[in-house]
């Protein structure tokens, strides 16, 4: 019986979506810009990386073909240099939004029909209702922020007084979004989680898709960073996912990263959470290698959206870009016949964008495995039709939104 590994390369976008000018990103493209910028001599950093955007195995899988059938570009050193080793295309999204639940949701098959709640750039962005009932019920001094920011300059900002005060660091973005930020030792890692359980019941009336725990450590002498026990409340999606098509089916199911708490930890199976992409990717690997037949691996890699897309840093991103490239191979070594992988995103965030929000673009396709032919699989007119590719290969009946290529 066929297995599938899922993998969202988180922002990974590759431009051209024909709704970004109402999103103000008309022109973003992520990895086209990335690879641009590389060829100017934008890419290069000391140790860390130099010269053209180098993603070999990728780049055979159809990548830079996917680019140029998105924006009518291909990007520099992405022409494939042999034969194509897997099918390709890119996908649409078609949900309101251009976060992480709607994406992935839609990836699963559940496309995002309605509008999120969104706080305003203002200061202060949160109602005086919300920010009282969270004060009250987790028993605080008060909160700072309380406005639009960057997770890493405001806890450069606030952290000291964060500390001496013990008032959490409470933020949001462009993003159906509320953040809270503390420190893991001064505040408490637990109580941070049981402050963002009670923000999560507080922000269901607002209709905000997530609440997320930002926990960071450090001193005012040595400066502050956050780490890796990032925790997402996310409200559950509103019908079923390929997640639970495949649950109530029996099939094994392996969700790597923050997959569990993107779908509520509702039909998630064995959830495994480590922190970065290569750890991610490693634990994605290992599902594969030890999974029963019909079984479904689905994971997420966030660095590039997190750590680069961000924090708009070019040759940080080209960087994890190449790395995840180098192990294309080991995860070819680890299926079966009849394994299917995708490699697809969940929206954009290029480096090279104004501001420091997510973009709104294509996504895109490379499917691959031992019997997969090469080829193009053309635009699909919404991300769900990955969710129901995986389900066909599968053999699973699929009910829901999406048309699978397979």
């Amino acid at each position: 019986m066929p297995r599938a590994l899922l993998i969202v390369l988180d922002s990974v976008g590759i431009g051209g979506a024909e709704d970004a000018d109402a999103y103000g990103d008309a022109g973003a493209d992520t990895v086209g810009h990335i690879a641009e910028a590389c060829a100017e001599g934008r890419g290069d950093r000391g140790g860390l990386r130099r010269g053209l955007l180098h993603l070999p195995h990728m780049t055979a899988l159809g990548l830079g073909l996917a680019c140029e059938a998105s924006t009518g570009r291909l990007p520099p050193n992405l022409a494939p240099q042999g034969p194509l080793k897997g099918a390709w295309g890119y996908g649409v999204e078609t949900s309101k939004g251009k976060d992480t639940p709607s994406g992935h949701w839609e990836i699963a098959g559940v496309p995002v029909a309605f509008d999120w709640g969104y706080f305003p750039n203002t200061i202060p962005s949160f109602p005086e209702e919300l920010t009282a009932a969270l004060i009250e019920r987790g028993n605080l001094p008060g909160i700072l922020g309380n406005k639009h920011a960057s997770g890493t300059a405001i806890i450069d900002e606030l952290g000291v007084e964060h500390m001496r005060t013990g008032k959490p660091i409470v933020y949001t973005s462009v993003d159906s979004v509320l953040q809270i930020a503390a420190h893991e030792e001064s505040f408490g890692l637990e109580r941070l989680y049981e402050l963002c359980r009670i923000g999560r019941e507080i922000c269901d009336a607002y209709r905000i898709g997530r609440v997320i725990a930002r926990p960071f450590v450090g001193s005012p002498e040595t400066g502050f960073k956050r780490t890796g026990n990032r925790k997402d409340f996310a409200t559950p999606p509103p019908s079923d996912t390929i997640l639970d098509t495949l649950n109530k089916a029996g099939r094994s199911i392996v969700t790597v990263g923050k997959i569990g708490d993107i779908f509520a930890h509702r039909s998630t199976g064995r959830e495994v959470k480590p922190n970065g992409n290569d750890a991610c990717l490693s634990a994605a690997i290992d599902a594969m290698r030890d999974l029963p037949d019909g079984g479904f691996v689905f994971a997420n890699l966030v660095d590039f959206d997190s750590e680069f897309g961000h924090r708009r840093d070019i040759p940080g991103y080209a960087a994890a870009l190449e790395a995840f490239d180098r192990r294309i191979p080991e995860i070819e070594a680890a299926l079966k016949s009849g394994d299917l992988v995708i490699i697809t995103a969940d929206h954009g965030n290029d480096p090279s964008w104004r501001g420091t929000d997510h973009t709104r673009e294509h996504a895109p396709i490379l499917s691959f495995g031992p019997g997969i032919g090469p080829g193009t699989i053309g635009r699909r007119e919404s991300f769900a039709d990955i969710g129901a590719a995986v389900l066909a290969h599968l053999g699973i009946s699929h009910k829901g939104k999406g048309a699978s290529w397979i």
